[in-house]
């Protein structure tokens, strides 16, 4: 309609584009030179030769890399190879460090542990002691394992060595979470970095690069699972030659939203020393909830007997009995029988359509939780209603939302995930205030379409999140949702109490499914085959 003619090269160079962010979009750092091909004559129903031609035109002018990866034709987006190979070259920098300062490590945690009034088991010891030898450590276990005792120690022995310390973690509410349990401030990586949105380009550039590198000499990354490539490779630009870097994580979780499957590749490189924590301590293990979320990790089906303290399963097979159910455990029955107010629970599921889906429970949990009463302002906002006091969610990153907290603080950004309540709504319904955990924000009524109601989250969604109790509702949902990673990580959300309402079947076959999507990443085969002549 424009007067491009169908098989301009503007056109077929906009469609590859297209596919490549689209499948960013999907985890894929890079697509299959064959698959991209074959995915754009299909949306634009045109012949190969021509697309191939056009592939071309833009790896002549580096909007494109192409490079033969593990027997495959990679094709990347200029920025998304930029970070995979700056990352994987500076990583490598920080591992040629030399770090060795174990003469000090022995005795350093014998003081730890007499100060903490703690001893370790071998395996915490040795992540310890490690920290002290190596530049860069990767520290992962599922819950229960001592990951947390672990990285105190790790901090302790840092301070011994008069090192400057830096904690970061990829979400607001897992930052805040490292700081409750080490007693050190915490923050996110974004801030950390100093990140802030280049209104030119249409990308998001950071303050913090090698030509103005953070003043710490440790950063040690929790919840690093949800770190994609560009934050990563962002992360490693801004350390200092010779800078000690710990990563922790649970590999079992999902994937990062973003492009990568970082975690996993760095642990699968065998390139850099990685602990595993296995042992379930005997105070987690009287837990059901650790015991069953190690039962679904080997493929197991968890335990759905019975009342087991902290871990309940409510057979529901009809999805309408099931949201029933799902509205009495947070209206009523949680808050009257176990005292757990109604905010302190969180309804888990693995989508967002049908019955069970978060669009459908987050109408009827905000209608059950805080419903229409008068003198209460609203504002509808397409199909939904956004009411004062509403549990609600950033669904998307916003680097222009100006934010304060009560002591004066100010910053700028909401991040996706990010979670808080409408604290008011004002008279002519023009613009809200909302309060994320502290920080307090306007909105304009436009900026409605960045949140969403949060009473029910997708499994996704909370990840490196922890709440004191978990409503999971649990059914036959679309095929690649139904996997062993959605319920482990769906279960491992859980601190004081889970209660899972559905069908057994459904947890059953979720369990037995370890499909993973696979993404297509160049970084494990690039740490691999450093020094390679293709390289």
């Amino acid at each position: 309609s424009m007067g491009f003619a169908e098989d301009c090269t503007e056109r077929l160079e906009a469609a590859l584009t297209f596919e490549l962010t689209y499948n960013e979009n999907n985890g894929h750092v890079f697509l299959p030179k064959d698959k991209l091909l074959a995915a754009t004559c299909q949306l634009l129903g045109c012949g190969i030769e021509q697309v191939e031609a056009a592939l071309d035109a833009l790896a002549e002018h580096h909007a494109v890399v192409i490079q033969r990866i593990a027997n495959v034709e990679a094709v990347y987006l200029r920025r998304l190879w930029e970070a995979e190979t700056s990352a994987c070259a500076r990583l490598l920098a920080l591992l040629g460090m030399d770090a060795d300062e174990s003469r000090f490590a022995d005795r350093t945690v014998a003081e730890i542990e007499k100060e903490q009034g703690i001893t370790y088991a071998p395996l915490q010891r040795q992540a310890v002691e490690l920290a002290a030898k190596v530049g860069v450590i990767l520290l992962t276990g599922g819950p229960g394992t001592g990951k947390t005792t672990t990285v105190r120690g790790i901090v302790a022995l840092f301070q011994k060595m008069g090192l400057n310390i830096v904690l970061a973690a990829p979400t607001g509410r897992a930052a805040k979470r490292m700081s409750e349990l080490t007693g050190m401030e915490a923050q996110t990586v974004h801030r950390l970095l100093g990140m802030t949105w280049n209104e030119a380009a249409h990308q998001v550039t950071f303050q913090k690069t090698e030509k103005e590198p953070l003043e710490a000499e440790a950063v040690i990354v929790d919840e690093m699972s949800m770190v994609d490539v560009s934050l990563f490779s962002a992360l490693l630009r801004a350390l200092r030659p010779g800078t000690r870097l710990v990563l922790v994580g649970d590999a079992d979780q999902l994937p990062s939203v973003g492009a990568g499957n970082v975690f996993s590749d760095l642990i699968r490189s065998k390139k850099i020393e990685t602990v595993f924590l296995r042992e379930v301590f005997r105070q987690a293990e009287q837990s059901a909830i650790i015991r069953n979320a190690h039962r679904v990790n080997l493929g197991e089906s968890p335990d759905l007997k019975g009342n087991q303290g902290d871990f309940f399963f409510l057979c529901r097979r009809d999805a309408q009995r099931a949201v029933a159910t799902v509205l009495e455990l947070c209206k009523t029955r949680l808050p009257d029988n176990m005292h757990i107010p109604a905010e302190q629970i969180q309804v888990l599921t693995p989508t967002r359509k049908g019955p069970c889906g978060t669009i459908n429970l987050n109408r009827l949990l905000q209608e059950a939780l805080n419903p229409r009463t008068p003198g209460k302002r609203e504002i509808l906002w397409g199909e939904r209603v956004f009411r004062v006091g509403d549990r609600i969610m950033q669904t998307r990153n916003d680097y222009d939302v100006v934010w304060q907290k009560d002591d004066g603080t100010v910053g700028t950004g909401m991040f996706n995930g990010d979670v808080g309540r409408i604290a008011e709504i004002d008279a002519g319904g023009e613009w809200l205030a909302l309060d994320f955990d502290g920080r307090k924000a306007p909105y304009s009524v436009e900026m409605l379409s960045e949140i969403d109601l949060a009473y029910a989250q997708t499994v996704h969604k909370a990840q490196g999140s922890e709440y004191r109790c978990v409503v999971l509702a649990a059914l036959p949902s679309a095929p690649s949702l139904m996997v062993r990673g959605v319920l482990y990580t769906a279960l491992t959300r859980a601190r004081e109490l889970l209660v899972i309402v559905g069908d057994d079947a459904a947890i059953r076959s979720m369990a037995a499914n370890d499909r993973q999507q696979k993404r297509y990443s160049g970084l494990k085969w690039r740490l691999c085959h450093a020094g390679d002549a293709s390289e």
